[in-house]
This record gives C-alpha cells, structure tokens and sequence, in this order.
C-alpha cells in the first residue's frame, strides 16, 4: 500500500513542480510563511520573518515543520529546484505512510476487512493524492500525525503509566507540527480516562503522566515565546488574523484575499510598522469589533462555514465559480464522503462498537475553523476518519463475512 501509494504520488509531482518554482514575490509558492521561516533559520536569524522582509522573531507558526525545510534549504539550497523536489517527496512519503496507521484504525476497531479497504483506499484517496504532491505545507505531516495519535488513544485501554507517558510525548510532537490536533486528541484521551474510571482502573496517575509529558515537549517552544515577546503564546500567535481574515464583512469567498498581510500591500506595512503581537492583538479587535456590531451576520457566516467544512460548498455566484472552478467535482466527493462517514458512524454506535473517538474528531476537529475562516486543505488532517468510517458504512452492505471487533 504504502509503496503504490506513494508511486502515484510522485507521479503527480513532475506536474505541480513549476507552480512551487514560480519566482513570483520571492518564490512565496514555495511554502509561504514557513519557506521564510526556514531562510531566515539558514541564514543565522533565528525564527523569524515569516512575510516579505526581515521583521525579527516570529511565533506565526510552531517550529518542527519549518525546521525539516531548513534541513532541506541547508542541504539543497534556498528556494532551489532540489529543494522543492525533496520537500515534495518528503510530503508525499507522509502521506504514502498515513496508510499504515488508517490500515490499523480501521483493524482495530472494525476488522480486518475494513482495514484492507480503508489503507488502499488511502492510497488512491484524491486528496491525499494532490495535497501531498502540490502543496509544501505541514499538511501531509499533520495528517500523518494525527491519525497516529489517534491510533494510539484507540490503544489506551490499560492504565500502563509508560503507555500514557509515550501518548503525551506523540502527542506535545504533533503539536509542535500543527497545534490543530489538539482540537481532537485531548478530549479523545479524556474519553478513555473516563472509561478507565468506569471500568475501575487507575485512570488519575496516567493521566497525569501523559499531561506531564505532553508539557516536558512543548515547554521548551513556550519558554522560548515567552523570553523573545515577553508574553506567554502557548503555540502560535496569529489567531486574531485568522479571525479578522473570516469577519471582516467580505464573504464571497471562504477565504477573501485582501486582507493578509501576504497577499496585500496594506496589511503588509500595517503589519511591518507595528510588530508581529501588536499586529494580531490589532486584528483580533477589529475582528471583534465587527462580529460585536453584525452578530446575526456572524452567526450566519459561522453556519456557513460549518457547511463549508462538511460539504465544501460555499457560493454559486459567477465571481466564486471563476474562481473556484473544481468546486463541483469537490463538492460531490466532499458531500459524499461525510455521508457515508456519518452512516458508518452510526452503524458502528449501533452495533456496540467503540466509535465515541470517532464521533470527538469528526465533530470537534472542523470547530474552530467556524469561527474564523476555511480553507480547501483546512480539513484534510481528519480526511483518514472521515475514510475509515465511510468504508466500514460502505462494508454495511457486503457484510457477508465481517469480523466484529472486539469493542
């Protein structure tokens, strides 16, 4: 599977490389905020300067994914054609290798058939596919990160202190990839802390020992924030402008350019002439200044989003459509794998089986985004729950020969 699946992928990659070259504003196709991230790494100016120009240090995004493109430019050269080679290869070897941990998700929780179908079905996932070629984003590594993490709190059926302790450590890593995991994986571990206590094991003291953990690894980066901007950021810093970018009274698109300071003059010198935390803290304010004075509009652009989220509809208006010219193609697919995720969820809720994990990532993950704004790859990092559980819905109707696993 994870052979094949990777072959393809780097099928696709001859193909989308020209974009990620493109000279265009200083190579900004070629990994955004984290590609500057990473030249400043190499060049001796620490974290720092995630736009156009050397702006000091930086907590726009956390460290481990720009630090594997600083190895990369070290070793290949900044912006290089090899540079994007290999970070495309190495997006694509992520997303070969999520098939390993969708094949045992769906082993362990709906039988080796499930499973068969689930990793292959990984390895010809269209998303996957065109993510992990195109895109040199944390995307793929996230995704690969969760569905390990998610696999192992399928595992945290015994109270082994080592077993939670090694939970926190995957977990506080993924963190330092996308912090978004942490919209799904605590409260799934919280899940199987309760059903220690209910089955009368000792649930506090691994509990613990994973907190404990998970705050040995991060610590270091918060330390490191907290010396550089005098102010405790636990993670990233930019959540105000990811709320500014989605409220701001501009909706024809989910995600409306004009107002990042990547992709406009205005915001960029706003963001130049006042600081990065100044910058977000200003954000945030407009962005609540103007869900305070259009409440009904926000909530209206939150349900909006949700359905976004689920069914990657946003518009049909002329101007969305030239712009988003696959949407239908996106929205049949992206539709039909929610339902077919929800039917399976259900069936597995009925038959007794342990889905209550499930059911925490699909609806807790996509929260956030809406509230602030979506993006086509913004739901890809849950795309392996949402395929495990729509080929165990699709197996409802071949069921000759399943094997119920044990819950």
């Amino acid at each position: 599977m994870v052979l094949l699946a990777l072959a393809i992928r780097l099928a696709l990659v001859p193909f989308t490389l020209p974009d990620r070259l493109n000279p265009d504003k200083d190579h900004w196709r070629f990994a955004g905020e984290t590609g500057r991230i990473a030249r400043s790494l190499v060049q001796g100016r620490g974290f720092s300067s995630p736009l156009h120009a050397d702006t000091g240090p930086t907590a726009w995004m956390t460290p481990l994914y720009p630090m594997i493109v600083a190895a990369v430019f070290k070793l290949f050269g900044i912006y290089t054609k090899a540079s994007a080679i290999d970070m495309l290869f190495l997006d694509c070897l992520f997303s070969a290798l999520t098939c390993i941990p969708v094949f045992f998700i769906a082993k362990k929780s709906f039988g080796e058939r499930a499973a068969r179908w689930s990793g292959w079905g990984w390895a010809f996932f269209p998303y996957a596919i065109f993510f992990s070629a195109d895109f040199i984003w944390a995307t793929t590594l996230t995704t690969l990160a969760l569905a390990c993490l998610f696999l192992f709190v399928l595992h945290l059926e015994s109270a082994s202190v080592a077993r939670w302790m090694g939970f926190g450590i995957a977990a506080g890593l993924a963190a330092l990839v996308d912090p978004v995991v942490l919209s799904v994986i605590p409260f799934c571990a919280l899940w199987m802390a309760f059903r220690l206590y209910r089955h009368r094991q000792p649930w506090l003291v691994p509990s613990l020992a994973a907190i404990l953990a998970f705050a040995a690894v991060v610590s270091p980066w918060f330390i490191r924030n907290y010396n550089v901007f005098h102010t405790f950021i636990p993670f990233r810093d930019n959540a105000g402008l990811e709320l500014y970018v989605g409220n701001n009274g501009d909706n024809w698109h989910f995600a409306p350019t004009g107002h990042h300071p990547s992709d406009t003059d205005r915001e960029w010198q706003e963001y130049r002439q006042m600081g990065e935390l100044p910058y977000m803290r200003h954000k945030k304010q407009q962005a609540f200044d103007y869900i305070s004075h259009h409440k009904a509009e926000f909530v209206g652009q939150s349900l909006r989003r949700a359905l976004y989220m689920w069914t990657n509809f946003w518009s049909i208006s002329e101007r969305y459509r030239q712009a988003e010219p696959l949407d239908p193609p996106n929205i049949v697919l992206c539709t039909s794998l929610t339902v077919l995720a929800l039917t399976g969820l259900r069936r597995a809720f009925r038959r007794g089986l342990h889905a209550t994990p499930y059911a925490i990532a699909l609806f807790f993950f996509p929260i956030v985004y809406y509230f602030t704004h979506g993006e086509d790859y913004y739901r890809r990092p849950i795309d392996p729950i949402f395929l495990v559980l729509a080929v165990y819905a699709l197996t409802g109707f071949f069921s000759y020969g399943e094997q119920r696993a044990p819950s």
